[in-house]
């Protein structure tokens, strides 16, 4: 039996330790390593599209144990648009965002779908609708390299204004901002002189007294943004629209598969939280509007609703003619709810 010289003892111990501690120093830095995913939004945090996105950061951070996280960018701090936000993660701008639906229109029209005028009047319409849209959702981000998260139904839209909106010649006095190029369509044959821009830049357009009116559900902090200038509310229901959260395919792909679970998982639950958040929305952003001098003016006079709703059949079937059978067949059942 060999002995082992006190050298060589040492050697062998030192050889032992140096790996331990090599194991111990690397392998936990591999284990933990730590990801973050640059999202935005055009819309303020308070509001329904800035609350999903923390809602959806906060889970994914507590499904990962805090190596897959989110900074989120709000009220259009990097000056991405809804429209521009997918060619933004392309370009590795953000890796993902939450984008008011319908501008996305211009890559897809199957995202005009929600803001379609005078379709869906309900929520649970809205809820089955876009439960029917959802692959072709999905099919049209994937062909821009992107992957759904989840999708938030919006309350409904009405107008904002500087004057109360009493009959048909109230619409003529509107300079207004849309919210897509179908609204603004829909809008300029009403007679009104309207123009599709970003919240933002709609805000600061009233500001400056080049606008006096605003489509929009000025939900949670947009309101805010609001009623200091705009101090009517005309409920007209013009479409119950969604924002559709998503982030870059191969951001999702890099991930381990047990992170790529915990994101879907985190995305089902914030969903789902979105949709609770519903229930109540529209009664809270309503007192809320009042508490700060906001007159609602409802019910919507009738002349309005009709002449705006003449005015949406044109946009209609021209977004109609555009699209699959597939999403034209959606329509076509949203249309007999």
């Amino acid at each position: 039996m060999s002995v082992i010289s006190g050298f060589g003892l040492h050697r062998w111990l030192c050889r032992g330790l140096c790996a331990a501690a090599l194991i111990f120093v690397v392998l936990p830095a591999a284990a933990f390593a730590q990801v973050q995913w640059k999202m935005t939004t055009e819309y303020p945090e308070s509001n329904i599209s800035g609350i999903g996105l923390v809602t959806f950061g906060k889970l994914l951070s507590s499904k990962t144990q805090g190596s897959l996280t989110t900074a989120t960018a709000f009220d259009n701090e990097l000056k991405i648009s809804s429209r521009d936000m997918p060619q933004a993660a392309q370009d590795h701008r953000v890796d993902g965002g939450d984008a008011f639906a319908a501008p996305l229109e211009s890559s897809d029209p199957i995202f005009g779908l929600s803001a379609l005028p005078f379709v869906v009047q309900s929520v649970e319409t809205a809820k089955a609708v876009n439960a029917r849209a959802r692959p072709l959702y999905e099919r049209a981000l994937a062909a821009r390299g992107m992957k759904l998260l989840y999708i938030t139904i919006w309350p409904a839209t009405g107008i904002w204004s500087d004057q109360q909106l009493k009959g048909e010649e109230d619409l003529h006095a509107l300079a207004v901002r849309a919210y897509d190029k179908s609204s603004a369509d829909v809008l300029r044959a009403a007679g009104a002189a309207a123009e599709f821009l970003p919240f933002n830049e709609a805000i600061a357009r009233v500001k400056e007294h080049k606008l006096n009116a605003i489509l929009t559900s000025g939900d949670g902090g947009a309101g805010r943004k609001l009623w200091d200038d705009l101090h009517h509310f005309t409920p007209i229901n013009y479409a119950i629209p969604v924002s559709i959260a998503f982030v870059r395919k191969d951001a999702f792909d890099a991930l381990p598969a047990d992170q790529q679970a915990a994101v879907d998982a985190a995305a089902v639950e914030t969903e789902n939280s979105q949709i609770e958040l519903l229930v109540n929305r529209t009664a809270e952003n309503y007192a809320r509007m009042r508490a700060n001098g906001v007159s609602i003016d409802e019910p919507a006079p009738p002349a309005i609703i009709a002449a705006l709703k003449k005015a949406g059949s044109a946009p209609i079937a021209a977004w109609q003619a555009r699209v699959s059978p597939e999403a034209a067949a959606i329509l076509d059942w949203a249309s007999r709810q």
